[in-house]
């Protein structure tokens, strides 16, 4: 499946995601420039915990691009309903077009997603089946980024031994209490909405629920687990290789189940 972008022209998103890049560059500039390196020039923590770091977040900001840009599961005007399948599709009442069931229409987007799970301001874009994937990577790796920088943070104040070599002429150095409050403030509040965040989306994808579906209430079946959960991410990532499952730089391709064993088995 090629690369199929998605721009959502919508002013309040653009805010919300440019908040969350903000984050993300306040983070890999101070914890680099005020823990990380000095305490590597004097030797306190090898130049391995670097490196780590800078991996995690790139992995976060290209999840993060990829989720906001790619198709989530737009469907298109005149869909090819396949033969045997027609049974599980409806009429959307909003756009007039067929749909596969648990698919939805998202009002902010005007359009109907395949398996939409709910529409993300923080990524201006939808969140379903397409996208699912990369959605759930920007939630683990902004969640370990946050514990990561969370954790050197306190280890600059608590554990590790104190510089010796301080240049004061700097401005992060001459305000490094403030700047690391600010950065811890934003750490926390990062890592409490997240990890509420991830842990529902942990729970519908073991569930077979989607966020939408949740709060109509309206699937109790859908709502009651009836696959392994290996077999439900599988087909949330795209493969059954674990190892991928954390990899945001790859193309999902999609496992072929009809949707009406997504439905009803």
């Amino acid at each position: 499946m090629g690369l199929r972008i998605h721009f959502v022209v919508d002013p309040h998103g653009w805010c919300c995601m440019g908040l969350i890049v903000f984050v993300w560059l306040y983070n890999i500039i101070i914890i680099p420039k005020i823990v990380l390196f000095p305490h590597y020039e004097e030797g306190h923590i090898p130049g391995i915990l670097i490196i780590i770091f800078y991996g995690i977040s790139i992995f976060c900001l290209v999840a993060l691009v990829r989720a906001s840009i790619t198709d989530p599961g737009r469907l298109p005007e005149n869909p090819k309903i396949p033969h045997g399948e027609r049974e599980f599709w409806e009429l959307c009442n909003k756009c007039n077009l067929m749909r596969p069931k648990r698919s939805h229409h998202c009002s902010r987007c005007g359009h109907c997603v395949r398996r939409m799970d709910h529409h993300c301001p923080w990524i201006n874009n939808c969140v379903g089946e397409d996208n699912h994937w990369l959605f759930l990577q920007l939630c683990f790796y902004t969640e370990l980024l946050t514990c990561y920088a969370l954790m050197f943070a306190f280890c600059h104040y608590y554990y590790f031994l104190p510089l010796k070599k301080r240049n004061l002429d700097l401005f992060v150095v001459r305000h490094e209490l403030a700047i690391m409050r600010l950065a811890a403030f934003m750490g926390i509040t990062m890592w409490i909405g997240i990890t509420g965040l991830f842990y529902t989306q942990l729970i519908g994808i073991i569930t077979d629920t989607t966020s939408i579906e949740k709060m109509s209430n309206c699937c109790e079946e859908i709502s009651r687990p009836r696959k392994p959960w290996q077999q439900t991410f599988s087909e949330v990532f795209g493969t059954r290789w674990k190892i991928l499952w954390f990899i945001p730089f790859r193309q999902r391709q999609p496992l072929r189940i009809p949707y009406h064993f997504a439905n009803h088995v």
